[in-house]
């Protein structure tokens, strides 16, 4: 049966721009209740205004418990929490030997530990009552790396495995887990970062679309688009020769290479700055 989405209390990770706006305002459409949570606590409470106070917007640095702790103090009217949507994320690209060691740990911290503490900050209450959903984003580089993401590519592997084991960990308890793998996806974390060959960029809406899928009706995994899952499982399941070659047909070790460093000069300034104005930047 489809979950009907009007009864659920949803919490979004870096909800003020991109995905998780978009995923905040699907939710809210549907008539859920939302909690909104983003370093630009401004922008959060723009994205909040038309919905009539269904939508509360707070400040939370996914990186930091404490602030995990205070975030949901603040928006405990709106609980308890049926689902969460930890989708922060930064995507600072370049070659491995160029990379500075604090925007490794930045996007450790974010992309990785993001996840780790927003599910241990919101699955404990999950599992007193013995029902939640929590869905984290990933991407398509969790399962297929590309060269000059390296550390963005592991952090993702590092999403992908989290998942999969917190699955196994917490559905005696009732909790649903499913991982989102979305390819290149035009917001400002992709800026000047083409598609592979034949595979056309999506929206922030077609990802808030699979999100809102997965919690209707509960899956593992689910890729953005969707006819990408077949295809990567596939090819990941062939000789390791003919992975790279079907890579280089498709150009997909081209796609972080060759992103255009002027379109992305503003972002990779605040994502290697660790300031993440508003800690989603999809």
């Amino acid at each position: 049966m489809s979950t009907d989405l009007s009864h659920l209390s949803v919490i979004v990770t870096g909800g003020a721009r991109g995905i998780g706006r978009a995923t905040v305002e699907r939710f809210a459409r549907q008539g859920a209740r939302v909690a909104l949570g983003d370093l630009d606590v401004d922008l959060g409470k723009d994205v909040a205004a038309p919905y009539d106070g269904r939508v509360v917007a707070a400040r939370l640095d996914v990186t930091d418990p404490g602030s995990w702790a205070e975030f949901l103090d603040e928006v405990d009217r709106h609980g308890p929490w049926d689902v969460l949507v930890n989708n922060a994320g930064i995507m600072p690209l370049g070659p491995i030997l160029e990379e500075s060691h604090q925007k490794a740990r930045t996007i450790i911290d974010v992309n990785v530990h993001g996840v780790i503490f927003g599910t241990k900050a919101v699955a404990p209450a999950m599992a007193r009552r013995g029902r939640g959903h929590i869905v984290n984003v990933a991407s398509a580089v969790g399962r297929v790396a590309l060269p000059h993401g390296a550390t963005y590519s592991a952090s993702k592997f590092a999403v992908v495995g989290f998942s999969e084991a917190t699955r196994a960990e917490l559905a005696p308890q009732g909790i649903e887990v499913t991982m989102v793998l979305p390819t290149v996806v035009q917001t400002e974390l992709s800026a000047g970062v083409p598609a592979a060959r034949g595979v056309r960029p999506v929206t922030a809406d077609d990802v808030a679309e699979v999100i809102e899928a997965a919690v209707r009706k509960p899956r593992a995994e689910m890729w953005v688009p969707r006819w990408t899952q077949g295809l990567s499982k596939s090819t990941l399941a062939l000789p390791r020769a003919v992975q790279s070659a079907m890579t280089k047909v498709l150009k997909a070790d081209e796609v972080l290479a060759s992103a255009d460093p002027a379109a992305r000069a503003a972002y990779e300034e605040r994502a290697a700055s660790g300031a993440r104005p508003d800690q989603e930047l999809q």
